[in-house]
């Protein structure tokens, strides 16, 4: 039957996640036999409980008349009153609940569907629209833009440029790669970025935003981490802060990391009202929105004092834990000082010891061995290679266990 489908889903490679998950699965008994019971370092997600307001609020509204029937894609007013009520307070927007807010089922579904609307689909390379996105960059992206008939062009995201690519230099480039900007459709950015932790400032924002105008295209800001930057840092900026971004931004928001509510499935995007416009029209031939009760509580925590409390300690959860981690590193022989790890999110982004060949090689060796684990940075596109993702989301005696491992294993960042 495999012959029936198209010719995009055929091209697709599993999400590298659950590739990592099927393999540990496998190794489970073996490892746990030797002392080595899994410790998941992989994928992005709060292991924390969400806030008891939220599950509270969850509660009551499922015993409410008329909350359990179909809702719409756009969201329910409440909801959407809501986001325009945050974004008004956290960034200092206005937004239109009416035509520049529409509701998500989770952020990677808005994206996906995003691209959907503005790749026309085909096989033939040499007409295929283009997206561009971040590399390394949150691994869905490239494969979201495969499915979708297009193709996937990245932007190199370096310690030499500080992980904010000149846009300019990047056009120049494609077009050397025998690519024109005239089959650009968007740009995606991702600041607090997926695998890096990178934040990114206001001017790069601007810089994104002229680049967009000047060539017509759709920016598209993924804004899943936002709210997760340590305290006493710059806060991550929201693209709408510079002046005009509405023109030809929109912007997509998640619950699942400030919140930890990543079973919940709920997000947003907002922004430029004819890209928010026809991306609902898309959604009503596809989903008919998110269960009411889950909305109610959505717009509950949002703008809370117990949301607001959740994310300030969780934030500093994440940061005495990234500082064990990194003293482990230390102690293994990473140069963590030159590194200079992010001040944002939960990830943790490491070059592997030189004696390995690849990413692959090393992360292989760590699961097998330890027990530990992580994710190859080639996962995360061509520039990731080299490199590995931990997710420091375990509890602190896991984050230790992990290093008491590698110790003991000999994984040390040896020349």
């Amino acid at each position: 039957m495999k012959e029936l489908f198209n010719d995009y889903v055929q091209s697709l490679e599993t999400y590298i996640m659950f590739q990592i998950k099927q393999e540990t699965q496998r190794l489970t008994p073996e490892l746990t036999a030797k002392g080595r019971k899994p410790i998941t370092l992989a994928m992005g997600a709060p292991v924390k409980v969400p806030p008891t307001f939220v599950t509270e609020k969850l509660i009551d509204a499922v015993k409410e008349d008329g909350l359990h029937t179909y809702t719409t894609p756009k969201g329910e007013a409440y909801l959407l009153e809501a986001i325009a009520k945050r974004m008004k307070n956290r960034f200092g927007i206005e937004l239109d609940t009416k035509t520049e807010i529409c509701s998500l089922i989770g952020s990677k579904e808005g994206l996906a569907n995003m691209i959907r609307a503005l790749v026309n689909p085909t096989t033939d390379k040499e007409k295929q629209d283009i997206i561009l996105i971040p590399d390394p960059g949150y691994a869905s992206y490239k494969e979201m833009v495969k499915v979708s008939g297009g193709l996937a062009y990245g932007l190199p995201l370096t310690p030499e440029n500080n992980y904010m690519p000149n846009l300019d230099e990047v056009a120049v480039q494609l077009e050397k790669d025998g690519l024109s900007m005239k089959r650009v459709k968007a740009l995606i950015v991702n600041y607090p970025n997926n695998p890096l932790g990178a934040v990114c400032t206001l001017d790069y924002m601007k810089h994104a935003v002229e680049f967009c105008k000047k060539h017509n295209i759709l920016l598209m800001s993924d804004a899943a981490y936002v709210d997760m930057v340590f305290e006493g840092q710059e806060p991550a900026p929201s693209v709408f802060e510079v002046e005009g971004a509405k023109d030809i931004a929109v912007e997509f928001f998640s619950f699942s990391k400030p919140y930890s509510m990543t079973g919940w499935r709920i997000g947003w995007v907002c922004g430029n009202k004819d890209a928010v416009g026809v991306f609902a029209k898309l959604k009503s031939t596809i989903d008919t929105g998110i269960y009411k009760p889950i909305q109610k509580a959505a717009a509950a925590i949002i703008n809370s004092k117990e949301g607001d409390e959740y994310i300030k300690e969780a934030n500093k959860g994440f940061e005495m834990k990234q500082k064990l981690v990194v003293q482990g590193f230390k102690e293994l022989g990473w140069d963590m000082d030159k590194l200079n790890p992010p001040k944002a999110t939960f990830y943790l982004w490491l070059p592997i010891p030189p004696r390995y060949k690849s990413s692959k090689e090393f992360t292989d060796a760590v699961l097998n061995k330890s027990g530990v684990v992580l994710v190859p940075g080639n996962g995360f596109g061509e520039n990731g290679e080299g490199w590995f993702r931990m997710s420091i989301v375990a509890k602190d005696e896991d984050m230790i266990e992990v290093i008491r491992r590698l110790k003991e294993d000999g994984f040390y960042f040896e020349k």
